[in-house]
Protein backbone atom coordinates (compact mmCIF):
# COMPACT_ATOMS: atom_id res chain seq x y z
CA UNK A 1 0.00 0.00 0.00
CA UNK A 2 1.33 3.36 -0.96
CA UNK A 3 -1.11 5.66 1.40
CA UNK A 4 -2.20 4.87 5.03
CA UNK A 5 -4.82 7.19 7.10
CA UNK A 6 -4.25 7.56 10.47
CA UNK A 7 -6.38 8.87 12.88
CA UNK A 8 -7.44 8.62 16.65
CA UNK A 9 -9.77 6.23 17.81
CA UNK A 10 -12.08 8.93 19.94
CA UNK A 11 -12.14 11.89 21.92
CA UNK A 12 -9.57 12.16 24.62
CA UNK A 13 -8.01 8.22 23.30
CA UNK A 14 -4.68 7.87 22.76
CA UNK A 15 -5.52 4.95 20.82
CA UNK A 16 -4.53 5.43 17.15
CA UNK A 17 -6.84 3.57 14.18
CA UNK A 18 -5.22 3.13 10.89
CA UNK A 19 -7.47 2.71 7.81
CA UNK A 20 -6.98 2.65 3.81
CA UNK A 21 -7.57 5.48 1.89
CA UNK A 22 -9.80 5.18 -1.39
CA UNK A 23 -8.39 3.05 -4.02
CA UNK A 24 -5.69 1.54 -2.30
CA UNK A 25 -5.15 -2.43 -2.24
CA UNK A 26 -4.04 -4.50 0.54
CA UNK A 27 -3.39 -8.19 0.09
CA UNK A 28 -4.11 -11.22 2.94
CA UNK A 29 -2.73 -14.59 2.80
CA UNK A 30 -5.21 -17.37 4.77
CA UNK A 31 -4.41 -21.04 4.32
CA UNK A 32 -2.32 -20.34 1.49
CA UNK A 33 -4.26 -18.56 -0.49
CA UNK A 34 -3.91 -14.84 -1.22
CA UNK A 35 -6.99 -12.38 -1.09
CA UNK A 36 -6.61 -8.73 -2.21
CA UNK A 37 -8.80 -6.15 -0.02
CA UNK A 38 -9.39 -2.56 -1.83
CA UNK A 39 -11.46 0.24 -0.02
CA UNK A 40 -14.42 1.59 -2.30
CA UNK A 41 -15.83 4.91 -2.08
CA UNK A 42 -19.09 5.57 -4.11
CA UNK A 43 -21.66 8.87 -3.21
CA UNK A 44 -25.68 7.35 -2.97
CA UNK A 45 -27.97 10.29 -3.32
CA UNK A 46 -29.98 11.05 -0.37
CA UNK A 47 -34.01 10.64 -0.83
CA UNK A 48 -35.52 14.47 -1.34
CA UNK A 49 -39.18 12.85 0.18
CA UNK A 50 -36.95 11.88 4.10
CA UNK A 51 -35.87 15.21 5.00
CA UNK A 52 -32.27 15.50 4.51
CA UNK A 53 -32.13 18.19 2.36
CA UNK A 54 -31.64 16.02 -0.77
CA UNK A 55 -27.79 15.57 -0.95
CA UNK A 56 -25.59 13.10 -1.44
CA UNK A 57 -23.48 11.26 0.97
CA UNK A 58 -20.84 8.87 0.87
CA UNK A 59 -20.67 5.25 1.34
CA UNK A 60 -17.31 3.11 2.32
CA UNK A 61 -17.24 -0.62 1.77
CA UNK A 62 -14.16 -2.93 1.19
CA UNK A 63 -14.04 -4.84 -1.99
CA UNK A 64 -12.17 -8.29 -1.74
CA UNK A 65 -10.34 -10.55 -4.63
CA UNK A 66 -9.50 -13.86 -5.09
CA UNK A 67 -8.82 -16.43 -7.82
CA UNK A 68 -12.23 -18.00 -8.46
CA UNK A 69 -10.79 -21.97 -7.85
CA UNK A 70 -10.81 -20.34 -4.06
CA UNK A 71 -14.42 -19.69 -3.92
CA UNK A 72 -15.69 -22.40 -1.79
CA UNK A 73 -12.67 -21.61 0.61
CA UNK A 74 -13.42 -17.41 0.54
CA UNK A 75 -17.20 -18.01 1.70
CA UNK A 76 -16.81 -21.22 4.13
CA UNK A 77 -13.78 -20.23 5.87
CA UNK A 78 -12.16 -16.65 5.13
CA UNK A 79 -15.04 -14.71 5.29
CA UNK A 80 -16.60 -15.80 8.28
CA UNK A 81 -13.02 -15.58 10.00
CA UNK A 82 -12.70 -12.21 9.07
CA UNK A 83 -16.67 -11.26 10.67
CA UNK A 84 -15.65 -13.55 13.82
CA UNK A 85 -12.46 -11.63 14.22
CA UNK A 86 -14.03 -8.04 13.57
CA UNK A 87 -16.82 -8.90 16.27
CA UNK A 88 -14.58 -9.94 19.21
CA UNK A 89 -11.91 -6.75 18.13
CA UNK A 90 -15.30 -4.83 18.38
CA UNK A 91 -16.22 -6.70 21.97
CA UNK A 92 -12.69 -6.16 23.44
CA UNK A 93 -12.38 -2.74 22.96
CA UNK A 94 -16.28 -1.44 24.44
CA UNK A 95 -16.59 0.08 27.09
CA UNK A 96 -18.24 -1.93 29.75
CA UNK A 97 -21.45 -0.78 31.71
CA UNK A 98 -22.47 -1.43 35.78
CA UNK A 99 -26.07 -1.60 35.72
CA UNK A 100 -28.33 -1.21 38.99
CA UNK A 101 -31.75 -1.71 39.98
CA UNK A 102 -32.88 2.52 40.94
CA UNK A 103 -36.60 0.92 40.72
CA UNK A 104 -38.39 -2.09 41.60
CA UNK A 105 -38.08 -3.09 37.51
CA UNK A 106 -35.85 -1.22 36.10
CA UNK A 107 -31.88 -0.75 35.45
CA UNK A 108 -30.23 2.11 35.75
CA UNK A 109 -26.44 1.81 33.89
CA UNK A 110 -23.38 3.59 34.49
CA UNK A 111 -19.64 2.96 33.12
CA UNK A 112 -17.15 0.46 34.84
CA UNK A 113 -13.95 1.68 34.92
CA UNK A 114 -12.92 -1.18 37.67
CA UNK A 115 -8.33 -1.67 36.69
CA UNK A 116 -8.60 -4.89 38.37
CA UNK A 117 -7.42 -8.11 36.17
CA UNK A 118 -6.47 -11.16 36.74
CA UNK A 119 -2.91 -10.30 36.25
CA UNK A 120 -3.12 -7.66 39.58
CA UNK A 121 -5.75 -10.01 41.73
CA UNK A 122 -3.78 -11.07 44.46
CA UNK A 123 -4.45 -14.54 44.58
CA UNK A 124 -2.50 -18.31 44.55
CA UNK A 125 -1.78 -18.53 40.85
CA UNK A 126 -3.62 -21.91 41.19
CA UNK A 127 -6.57 -20.68 42.45
CA UNK A 128 -6.51 -18.00 39.91
CA UNK A 129 -5.44 -20.08 36.94
CA UNK A 130 -8.09 -22.57 37.50
CA UNK A 131 -11.02 -19.55 37.39
CA UNK A 132 -9.89 -18.36 33.98
CA UNK A 133 -9.56 -22.13 32.68
CA UNK A 134 -13.22 -22.46 33.40
CA UNK A 135 -14.42 -19.02 32.22
CA UNK A 136 -12.83 -20.13 29.20
CA UNK A 137 -14.20 -22.79 28.62
CA UNK A 138 -17.89 -21.73 29.44
CA UNK A 139 -17.24 -19.16 26.67
CA UNK A 140 -16.46 -22.02 24.35
CA UNK A 141 -19.66 -24.27 24.93
CA UNK A 142 -22.71 -22.82 23.21
CA UNK A 143 -23.38 -25.54 21.16
CA UNK A 144 -22.02 -28.23 23.83
CA UNK A 145 -24.88 -26.58 26.09
CA UNK A 146 -27.71 -26.65 23.57
CA UNK A 147 -27.01 -30.58 22.61
CA UNK A 148 -27.00 -31.41 26.46
CA UNK A 149 -30.29 -29.39 27.18
CA UNK A 150 -29.08 -26.83 29.37
CA UNK A 151 -29.13 -23.15 30.15
CA UNK A 152 -26.01 -21.62 28.71
CA UNK A 153 -25.19 -19.72 32.48
CA UNK A 154 -22.57 -20.72 34.87
CA UNK A 155 -22.35 -19.91 38.93
CA UNK A 156 -19.51 -19.19 41.03
CA UNK A 157 -20.36 -18.65 44.64
CA UNK A 158 -17.60 -16.27 46.54
CA UNK A 159 -16.80 -16.89 50.39
CA UNK A 160 -14.96 -15.95 52.99
CA UNK A 161 -13.89 -13.18 55.23
CA UNK A 162 -14.82 -9.40 54.85
CA UNK A 163 -11.61 -7.72 52.92
CA UNK A 164 -10.36 -10.92 50.69
CA UNK A 165 -11.41 -9.47 47.30
CA UNK A 166 -14.44 -10.76 46.29
CA UNK A 167 -15.28 -7.48 44.50
CA UNK A 168 -12.21 -7.19 42.60
CA UNK A 169 -12.12 -11.21 41.61
CA UNK A 170 -15.88 -10.07 39.91
CA UNK A 171 -14.35 -7.15 37.96
CA UNK A 172 -11.44 -9.25 37.05
CA UNK A 173 -13.98 -11.90 35.54
CA UNK A 174 -16.11 -8.80 33.72
CA UNK A 175 -12.28 -7.33 32.85
CA UNK A 176 -11.22 -10.89 31.05
CA UNK A 177 -14.48 -11.82 29.56
CA UNK A 178 -15.90 -8.36 28.46
CA UNK A 179 -19.03 -8.92 30.20
CA UNK A 180 -21.10 -6.02 31.53
CA UNK A 181 -22.07 -6.47 35.17
CA UNK A 182 -25.54 -6.24 36.86
CA UNK A 183 -25.82 -5.08 40.52
CA UNK A 184 -28.90 -6.90 42.32
CA UNK A 185 -29.83 -4.91 45.39
CA UNK A 186 -32.54 -7.27 46.35
CA UNK A 187 -33.44 -5.23 49.39
CA UNK A 188 -34.93 -2.87 46.33
CA UNK A 189 -36.92 -5.54 44.78
CA UNK A 190 -40.50 -6.16 46.35
CA UNK A 191 -41.77 -9.17 45.05
CA UNK A 192 -41.07 -11.77 43.06
CA UNK A 193 -42.79 -10.49 39.88
CA UNK A 194 -40.34 -7.32 39.86
CA UNK A 195 -37.94 -9.59 40.51
CA UNK A 196 -38.43 -11.48 36.93
CA UNK A 197 -39.23 -8.47 35.06
CA UNK A 198 -35.69 -7.49 36.30
CA UNK A 199 -33.77 -10.61 35.29
CA UNK A 200 -35.31 -10.82 32.03
CA UNK A 201 -34.28 -6.93 31.00
CA UNK A 202 -30.79 -8.37 31.44
CA UNK A 203 -28.74 -8.20 28.61
CA UNK A 204 -27.06 -11.82 27.06
CA UNK A 205 -23.46 -11.97 27.54
CA UNK A 206 -23.64 -10.03 31.24
CA UNK A 207 -22.91 -11.05 34.95
CA UNK A 208 -25.72 -10.86 37.48
CA UNK A 209 -23.74 -10.25 40.93
CA UNK A 210 -26.06 -10.35 44.04
CA UNK A 211 -23.50 -9.40 47.38
CA UNK A 212 -23.93 -10.43 50.33
CA UNK A 213 -26.40 -12.56 49.77
CA UNK A 214 -26.97 -14.04 53.44
CA UNK A 215 -27.70 -10.59 55.27
CA UNK A 216 -29.27 -8.43 51.75
CA UNK A 217 -32.85 -10.00 52.42
CA UNK A 218 -34.20 -12.14 54.78
CA UNK A 219 -35.06 -14.61 51.83
CA UNK A 220 -37.55 -17.48 53.05
CA UNK A 221 -37.39 -20.90 53.15
CA UNK A 222 -39.82 -23.04 51.35
CA UNK A 223 -41.44 -24.48 54.66
CA UNK A 224 -41.92 -21.45 55.48
CA UNK A 225 -43.37 -20.11 52.68
CA UNK A 226 -45.60 -23.22 52.56
CA UNK A 227 -46.69 -21.86 56.09
CA UNK A 228 -47.60 -18.70 54.69
CA UNK A 229 -49.58 -19.78 51.94
CA UNK A 230 -51.38 -21.77 53.55
CA UNK A 231 -52.11 -18.67 56.31
CA UNK A 232 -53.11 -17.05 53.93
CA UNK A 233 -55.89 -19.24 52.23
CA UNK A 234 -57.53 -19.31 55.74
CA UNK A 235 -58.26 -15.63 56.11
CA UNK A 236 -60.61 -13.79 54.55
CA UNK A 237 -59.17 -10.54 53.37
CA UNK A 238 -57.55 -10.57 50.17
CA UNK A 239 -55.15 -7.48 51.59
CA UNK A 240 -53.51 -10.19 53.78
CA UNK A 241 -53.38 -12.45 51.10
CA UNK A 242 -51.69 -10.81 49.10
CA UNK A 243 -49.30 -9.32 51.43
CA UNK A 244 -48.14 -13.24 52.14
CA UNK A 245 -47.03 -13.47 48.34
CA UNK A 246 -45.95 -10.08 48.06
CA UNK A 247 -42.19 -10.55 48.58
CA UNK A 248 -39.20 -11.75 47.28
CA UNK A 249 -38.68 -15.73 48.23
CA UNK A 250 -36.20 -18.16 47.87
CA UNK A 251 -37.88 -20.42 45.58
CA UNK A 252 -38.51 -17.15 43.51
CA UNK A 253 -34.74 -16.66 42.85
CA UNK A 254 -34.36 -20.30 42.20
CA UNK A 255 -36.35 -20.10 39.50
CA UNK A 256 -34.48 -17.93 37.81
CA UNK A 257 -30.82 -19.46 38.85
CA UNK A 258 -32.02 -22.88 37.36
CA UNK A 259 -35.42 -23.16 36.53
CA UNK A 260 -37.74 -22.23 33.30
CA UNK A 261 -37.07 -18.73 33.91
CA UNK A 262 -33.10 -19.44 33.47
CA UNK A 263 -33.58 -20.50 29.88
CA UNK A 264 -34.45 -16.29 28.95
CA UNK A 265 -30.72 -15.39 28.22
CA UNK A 266 -27.74 -16.88 27.25
CA UNK A 267 -23.82 -16.45 27.90
CA UNK A 268 -24.49 -15.29 31.37
CA UNK A 269 -22.26 -15.79 34.62
CA UNK A 270 -24.19 -15.69 38.04
CA UNK A 271 -22.41 -14.37 40.98
CA UNK A 272 -23.52 -14.30 45.10
CA UNK A 273 -20.81 -13.21 47.50
CA UNK A 274 -21.20 -14.05 51.44
CA UNK A 275 -18.65 -13.81 54.35
CA UNK A 276 -20.69 -16.99 55.94
CA UNK A 277 -21.45 -20.02 53.63
CA UNK A 278 -23.10 -21.82 56.46
CA UNK A 279 -25.32 -19.22 56.57
CA UNK A 280 -26.68 -19.95 52.86
CA UNK A 281 -29.67 -22.54 52.28
CA UNK A 282 -28.54 -26.11 50.77
CA UNK A 283 -30.54 -24.88 47.97
CA UNK A 284 -28.59 -22.24 46.44
CA UNK A 285 -25.57 -24.34 47.07
CA UNK A 286 -25.71 -27.29 44.94
CA UNK A 287 -23.76 -27.80 41.40
CA UNK A 288 -26.77 -26.20 38.73
CA UNK A 289 -27.37 -22.87 40.78
CA UNK A 290 -23.37 -22.64 41.90
CA UNK A 291 -21.71 -24.21 39.94
CA UNK A 292 -18.24 -23.34 41.45
CA UNK A 293 -17.45 -22.14 45.00
CA UNK A 294 -14.39 -20.16 45.39
CA UNK A 295 -13.09 -19.59 48.89
CA UNK A 296 -11.49 -15.69 49.10
CA UNK A 297 -9.08 -16.84 52.15
CA UNK A 298 -6.62 -14.42 53.97
CA UNK A 299 -3.24 -13.17 52.41
CA UNK A 300 -0.58 -15.54 51.42
CA UNK A 301 2.91 -15.18 50.58
CA UNK A 302 2.15 -15.52 46.88
CA UNK A 303 -0.65 -12.85 47.20
CA UNK A 304 2.06 -10.54 49.04
CA UNK A 305 4.64 -10.67 46.21
CA UNK A 306 1.65 -9.76 43.69
CA UNK A 307 0.67 -6.74 46.18
CA UNK A 308 3.84 -5.35 46.40
CA UNK A 309 4.58 -5.50 42.61
CA UNK A 310 1.43 -4.01 41.97
CA UNK A 311 1.71 -0.84 44.66
CA UNK A 312 6.10 -0.72 44.28
CA UNK A 313 6.83 -2.43 41.05
CA UNK A 314 9.26 -4.96 42.77
CA UNK A 315 9.72 -8.52 42.51
CA UNK A 316 12.20 -8.63 45.58
CA UNK A 317 13.02 -6.94 49.18
CA UNK A 318 15.57 -7.57 51.93
CA UNK A 319 12.08 -7.98 54.46
CA UNK A 320 10.61 -10.73 52.17
CA UNK A 321 11.84 -13.86 54.04
CA UNK A 322 10.66 -11.89 57.31
CA UNK A 323 6.99 -11.04 55.77
CA UNK A 324 6.97 -14.11 54.68
CA UNK A 325 7.09 -16.22 57.66
CA UNK A 326 5.06 -13.26 59.99
CA UNK A 327 2.32 -13.98 57.21
CA UNK A 328 2.09 -17.70 57.93
CA UNK A 329 1.57 -17.63 61.14
CA UNK A 330 -0.98 -14.56 61.35
CA UNK A 331 -4.75 -14.07 59.97
CA UNK A 332 -4.17 -10.62 57.66
CA UNK A 333 -6.63 -9.93 54.64
CA UNK A 334 -5.20 -8.55 50.71
CA UNK A 335 -7.33 -5.28 51.95
CA UNK A 336 -5.24 -4.47 55.15
CA UNK A 337 -2.24 -4.97 53.31
CA UNK A 338 -2.41 -2.86 50.35
CA UNK A 339 -3.65 -0.36 52.82
CA UNK A 340 -0.20 0.14 54.72
CA UNK A 341 1.51 -0.10 51.15
CA UNK A 342 -0.71 2.51 49.83
CA UNK A 343 0.66 4.60 52.61
CA UNK A 344 3.41 5.39 51.40
CA UNK A 345 5.94 5.67 48.06
CA UNK A 346 9.25 4.79 49.66
CA UNK A 347 9.15 0.88 49.19
CA UNK A 348 11.55 0.50 52.76
CA UNK A 349 9.27 2.41 54.64
CA UNK A 350 5.78 1.13 53.29
CA UNK A 351 7.55 -2.71 53.60
CA UNK A 352 9.12 -2.02 57.59
CA UNK A 353 5.32 -0.51 58.25
CA UNK A 354 3.67 -4.05 57.13
CA UNK A 355 6.42 -5.83 59.41
CA UNK A 356 5.31 -3.61 62.05
CA UNK A 357 1.82 -4.49 61.30
CA UNK A 358 2.31 -7.72 60.78
CA UNK A 359 4.51 -8.11 64.71
CA UNK A 360 1.40 -6.82 66.14
CA UNK A 361 -0.93 -9.17 65.14
CA UNK A 362 1.69 -11.75 66.47
CA UNK A 363 1.61 -10.37 69.24
CA UNK A 364 -2.38 -9.50 69.89
CA UNK A 365 -3.10 -13.27 68.62
CA UNK A 366 -0.35 -14.53 71.20
CA UNK A 367 -2.36 -12.68 73.90
CA UNK A 368 -5.48 -14.11 72.80
CA UNK A 369 -3.90 -17.62 73.11
CA UNK A 370 -3.02 -16.98 76.51
CA UNK A 371 -6.18 -15.94 77.62
CA UNK A 372 -7.78 -18.62 76.35
CA UNK A 373 -5.69 -21.05 77.69
CA UNK A 374 -6.31 -19.40 81.31
CA UNK A 375 -10.04 -19.65 80.52
CA UNK A 376 -9.73 -23.35 79.71
CA UNK A 377 -7.40 -23.94 82.69
CA UNK A 378 -9.79 -21.95 85.04
CA UNK A 379 -12.77 -24.00 83.70
CA UNK A 380 -10.97 -27.32 83.99
CA UNK A 381 -10.50 -26.52 87.23
CA UNK A 382 -13.59 -26.05 88.32
CA UNK A 383 -15.26 -28.94 86.46
CA UNK A 384 -12.35 -31.04 88.57
CA UNK A 385 -13.56 -28.90 92.09
CA UNK A 386 -17.50 -29.78 90.86
CA UNK A 387 -16.25 -33.76 90.52
CA UNK A 388 -14.55 -33.55 94.03
CA UNK A 389 -17.67 -32.10 95.73
CA UNK A 390 -19.91 -35.07 94.16
CA UNK A 391 -17.93 -37.84 94.64
CA UNK A 392 -18.00 -36.31 98.71
CA UNK A 393 -21.88 -35.99 98.25
CA UNK A 394 -21.78 -39.57 97.40
CA UNK A 395 -19.75 -41.29 99.58
CA UNK A 396 -22.03 -39.57 101.86
CA UNK A 397 -24.84 -40.72 100.38
CA UNK A 398 -23.50 -44.63 100.74
CA UNK A 399 -21.98 -43.90 104.40
CA UNK A 400 -25.54 -43.19 105.54
CA UNK A 401 -27.56 -45.66 103.57
CA UNK A 402 -25.17 -48.47 105.02
CA UNK A 403 -26.14 -47.67 108.35
CA UNK A 404 -29.66 -47.80 107.47
CA UNK A 405 -29.38 -51.32 105.69
CA UNK A 406 -27.25 -52.33 108.85
CA UNK A 407 -29.83 -51.24 111.23
CA UNK A 408 -32.77 -53.12 109.09
CA UNK A 409 -30.62 -56.59 109.10
CA UNK A 410 -30.74 -56.27 112.76
CA UNK A 411 -33.78 -55.59 113.52
CA UNK A 412 -34.83 -59.20 111.74
CA UNK A 413 -32.55 -60.58 114.65
CA UNK A 414 -34.26 -58.95 116.85
CA UNK A 415 -31.46 -57.25 118.04
CA UNK A 416 -30.72 -53.58 116.88
CA UNK A 417 -26.76 -52.38 117.12
CA UNK A 418 -26.71 -48.64 117.61
CA UNK A 419 -22.86 -46.98 116.50
CA UNK A 420 -21.38 -44.27 117.52
CA UNK A 421 -17.88 -42.83 117.34
CA UNK A 422 -18.03 -42.00 121.42
CA UNK A 423 -19.72 -44.86 122.63
CA UNK A 424 -21.73 -48.49 121.41
CA UNK A 425 -24.65 -50.14 123.11
CA UNK A 426 -26.44 -53.34 123.02
CA UNK A 427 -30.06 -53.66 123.37
CA UNK A 428 -32.27 -57.05 123.39
CA UNK A 429 -35.65 -57.69 122.65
Amino acid sequence: MQCLRVSSANSGSDRLVVTMDAGQEMADVYGGVEFRWCLVTREVKADPHGGGGGGAREVRSYRVSFHKKHKEKALKEYLPFIVATAKAIKHGERSLSIYMNEDTDDWAPMELQHPSTFSTLAMDQTQKQSIVDDLDRFIKRKDYYRRIGKAWKRGYLLYGPPGTGKSSLIAAIANHLRFDIYDLELTGVDSNSDLRRLLVGMTNRSILVVEDIDCTIELMQREEQDEDKEKAKSKSKDKEKKKAEDKVTLSGLLNFVDGLWSTSGEERIIIFTTNYKERLDPALLRPGRMDMHIHMGYCTPEAFRILVNNYHAIDYHATYPEIEELIKEVTVTPAEVAEVLMRNDDTDVALDDLVELLNSKKKEAKEIKTEDKQVDEKKDTNEIKTKSVQVDEKKDGDGVKTESVQVEEKKDDKKVVLKNDSFTEDRSS
